[in-house]
């Protein structure tokens, strides 16, 4: 009896934990699953739907890869509003993050009175210390303050270009700003003159790589014009102007728009500068030429406050005087106006009217024929001539005339002087007019002579131009870059040898005019750096070869400074008999090696790494 109530009691026991342990089982179980639910119905809400969750007893194990770090803190903050942080088994990794892009490298460089600084982010594969070499080569005594970064990143395929380009024009521009960026320079200067401005301008152009876009301001201080200047004329030949000023491209286009009305079809321009007389000064030459538009042909000419009008010969005299009236009542103060229609005179007896006429050659020359007055009158316009042609230049037939109207020197030397700004022409002065054609490489050599004209002879002076301007004869448009001008001194060379008398440092009559030729190339290329070099044979001392080299490459150099030559650098070396070029066992050979080299030494070119250090570019013509 006692044996089975035990037996009952353990069974009891047994049940209930049994129970028990079921139980608590489901309890874990449940909460486990609710936990899992939980954390995850808040990971979805909050974004982080890349992540999974599981549970072990009272942990929560996240597991996933997170698209960065933050997104991993993130997701683990989430959970953490549900359960206990220390309750969380992070498994979580991250994505590979991808290679860092490379920074946009950019130097900026401003060059002033005070020297140069360097500003930007360059690659660390550049060579840095050549490019601080090379602006302190610029820099000449002038200080360098280098503030450059380095990167360690693939180098652009154009930023060698940019930076080459850069500091091309960092040279050749004393008051600069130039922005180089992977595949463009952005540059902003400014220069002493307009004639300044356009050289620099076309020598900049020459060497911009294609690789690379550039952008270029070139400021330029605006001339002094004096006397402020315009002449229209309007006939049956032409309508348009000879000289035309304005004080800025609103008063510009104001005149040009009434030079249209009255019936100019081509293209014109005028000249901005300093100096204009009035503040009302485009319209007082609006309402002049448009005065001549009204009488249908004349011309006008400006003159600072003057107002000098003509009319065509034949205009009826009713029309010139309500023009001119109106025109004089409706110019702005202090404008003075002064019309004339011209009627042509019958010259009495058999004396031919007075007559003179120059005329200018290709190759310089002036003639001077025609009516000049007296001994003492001819003297007096030939000395003018030979002031501005040159000494040799001019041959004077000129003659007296018994009936010169008063001023007619003073006429005859202001054709002169307008001549002088043609390269070939002819002026011819008569009682009526001044005539002048021919061709210039002056862009603005019509508003030139004007103002030559009127300075000389007043507003009232009758004159008449036709001047082409000529491209090819324009020093600025005309500039080589210096690759070109070694290219022409070979071309000359080729069939010009430069020879010297036998055993002597003196250049042969032949070959000082060779170099005469050679000085007149050199003088279309100023930016050029020209290394002279003389070599020698092998016959003879070689001690005294490198002398005779260097003594007969010194002949030349004083020979062209002689003619004033004006480039960036000429010298003049020597390498006597070690740079020999042909067989120094034959004449032929011998001959060969004696010779004049012009070596174009080029700057050196931004080095990118050990092994693309550039040899200075050379260029040679052999004599």
């Amino acid at each position: 009896m006692r044996l089975s109530a035990l037996l009952i009691q353990l069974v009891a026991f047994g049940s209930a934990g049994g129970a028990a342990y079921l139980g608590a089982d489901r309890a874990a179980t449940w909460i486990e699953d609710t936990t899992r639910s939980e954390v995850n119905r808040r990971l979805t809400i909050e974004g982080h739907d890349w992540a999974s969750v599981s549970t072990d007893g009272l942990q929560v194990i996240l597991a996933g890869t997170a698209p960065s770090e933050a997104d991993r803190f993130k997701a683990l903050a989430s959970a953490g509003t549900v359960v206990e942080a220390a309750r969380i088994l992070d498994n979580l990794t991250i994505e590979a993050t991808q290679e860092l892009a490379a920074p946009a490298f950019s130097l900026e460089i401003l060059r002033n009175e005070a020297g140069i600084s360097l500003i930007g982010l360059v690659p660390s594969i550049m060579d840095r210390d050549v490019l601080v070499r090379r602006i302190e080569r610029i820099a000449g005594d002038k200080p360098v303050s280098d503030f450059m970064e380095m990167a360690n990143y693939t180098v652009p395929p154009t930023w060698s270009d940019a930076v080459v380009f850069g500091l091309d024009a960092l040279e050749a521009l004393d008051r600069s700003k130039i922005s180089i960026a992977e595949d463009r320079v952005t540059i902003t200067a400014s220069s002493d003159s307009l004639a300044s401005k356009a050289r620099l301008e076309a020598q900049l152009a020459r060497v911009t790589p294609d690789s690379i876009t550039t952008s270029v301001t070139i400021s330029a201080p605006r001339p002094v014009i004096t006397p402020f200047a315009l002449r229209f004329i309007k006939d049956a030949e032409r309508t348009g102007f000879d000289a035309c000023s304005a004080e800025s491209q609103d008063a510009a286009d104001q005149i040009l728009m009434a030079a249209q009305a009255a019936g100019m079809t081509q293209d014109a321009n005028c000249r901005e500068g300093l100096g204009v007389p009035s503040p009302n000064w485009a319209e007082a030459a609006s309402l002049a030429i448009g005065a001549i538009g009204d009488l249908n042909g004349g011309t006008v000419t400006l003159t600072d406050l003057d107002v000098g009008l003509v009319a065509l010969e034949g205009t009826d005299q009713t029309l010139f005087d309500e023009v001119t009236n109106t025109l004089e009542a409706e110019l702005p103060a202090p404008f003075v106006l002064t019309a004339a229609l011209p009627v042509r005179e019958e010259v009495a007896g058999d004396i031919p009217p007075p007559r003179f006429s120059a005329a200018r050659g290709a190759d310089g020359s002036v003639q001077l024929r025609g009516d000049v007055g007296s001994e003492l009158n001819q003297d007096v316009v030939a000395s003018f001539a030979q002031s501005k042609f040159g000494f040799n230049q001019v041959l004077a037939a000129v003659d007296d005339h018994p009936n010169l109207p008063q001023g007619w020197s003073v006429r005859t030397m202001a054709g002169l002087a307008a001549l002088a700004e043609l390269n070939t022409g002819q002026v011819t002065v008569s009682e009526d007019d001044i005539r002048l054609s021919g061709k210039t490489g002056l862009a603005d050599a019509g508003a030139v002579i004007s103002e030559i004209l009127t300075d000389r002879l007043g507003s009232g002076v009758n004159y008449n131009l036709n001047v082409e301007y000529v491209e090819a004869l324009d020093p600025v448009a005309n500039l080589l870059d210096p690759a070109e001008c070694v290219a022409e001194i070979i071309a000359l060379t080729d069939t010009q040898k430069i020879t010297f008398e036998p055993g002597s440092t003196n250049l042969d009559s032949d070959s000082r005019r060779t170099v005469d030729q050679i000085a007149e190339i050199l003088g279309r290329c100023p930016d050029a750096e020209i290394e002279i070099s003389g070599h020698t044979d092998s016959q003879g001392r070689e001690e005294m070869n490198l002398n005779l080299s260097k003594e007969r490459a010194g002949a030349v150099l004083n020979a062209l400074r002689i003619q004033r030559v004006q480039v960036k650098s000429l010298t003049a070396e020597g390498y006597g008999e070690t740079q020999p070029i042909a067989d120094n066992d034959t004449a032929e050979g011998r001959e060969a090696n004696r010779r004049i080299e012009f070596r174009l030494v080029s700057p050196n070119v931004v080095e990118l790494g050990p092994d693309e250090t550039p040899a200075d570019e050379t260029e040679a013509a052999n004599e």
